[in-house]
């Protein structure tokens, strides 16, 4: 094997150890929604990080009950929905952000309706306050998993009973970093139009 050859496997050889090494390192982060409780707690390497009130689907239009994740992220969505257009501003129904889950048509949003928050009044989505969204939208990525848990039971009461975190320690790891990444993608995606095609 030529010199020149040897030395551009070594470098691979090292680049996917790195790679491993990180992939090995990184939280694993879980988004549990229980909808009796009308709660979200972020859940990483098993330690409760933060509690939020939501909102969830209300009786004729419930939350779906399963475990999805999340498959994409827009800041400042544009929201179509029945023929109706809403531009990025205080009267758009998903807020800021939307973390859309990989159940078609359903997410992770604000609201144009802060009342609602605590109470089963969305038409299926998880309704956040604003502030609460936009904290938990810099915490996770795509990927993570959700798990919409429709009926209290001993894993839910164990997280919403816990006192969590108040504020997680920024740590530099390689989650984070590949998160800075999809967040400058998720900025660069927001100066195209963004279609959210979403339930409020």
């Amino acid at each position: 094997m030529k010199s020149g050859m040897r030395s551009t496997v070594a470098v691979a050889a090292v680049a996917v150890g790195m790679l491993q090494a990180e992939a090995q390192q990184a939280p694993r982060r879980v988004i549990v929604v229980s909808l009796e409780d009308r709660k979200l707690a972020l859940v990483e390497d098993g330690q409760v990080k933060k509690v939020y009130a939501v909102a969830v689907g209300k009786p004729s239009t419930p939350s779906p009950v399963g475990t999805f994740s999340i498959e994409r992220r827009v800041m400042n969505p544009v929201y179509h929905h029945n023929g109706r257009t809403v531009e990025p501003g205080p009267q758009n129904p998903v807020g800021t952000r939307w973390m859309g889950l990989s159940v078609q048509g359903y997410g992770i949003h604000g609201t144009s309706e802060p009342k609602s928050i605590g109470k089963a009044a969305s038409h299926g989505c998880i309704r956040m306050a604003q502030a609460d969204l936009e904290e938990l939208y810099g915490l996770v990525a795509v990927g993570d998993a959700v798990e919409l848990v429709g009926t209290r039971n001993e894993e839910t009461a164990r997280l919403f009973d816990e006192r969590p975190v108040q504020s997680p320690e920024p740590m530099l790891t390689a989650q984070n970093a590949s998160a800075s990444a999809t967040d400058t993608a998720d900025t660069l995606a927001t100066t195209l139009p963004v279609v959210v095609a979403a339930m409020q």
